[in-house]
């Protein structure tokens, strides 16, 4: 989805910036995010804070046969 009408900037562009470690004023002076009316600055920032872990993340861990899944225990 575009968010920066302006410089045709989509939230993919800035996720993958901010993935990358940069943060919001780095990504506006790289990608030149709400640099001209301003208008998108409030989303823009918004997904720079969810890929920086601020808002909580499901955390997935693989299984193998070194770590089998467990069983439930018995409810009491």
């Amino acid at each position: 989805m575009i968010v920066c009408v302006c410089r045709r900037v989509s939230d993919r562009d800035i996720a993958r910036h901010a993935k990358a470690g940069l943060g919001f004023d780095e990504i506006q002076l790289e990608l030149g995010v709400a640099t001209q009316c301003g208008g998108c600055e409030g989303f823009a920032r918004d997904v720079v804070a969810q890929c920086h872990g601020t808002c909580p993340t499901a955390h997935i861990r693989r299984q193998n046969a070194t770590n089998p899944p467990r069983e439930p225990s018995p409810a009491p």
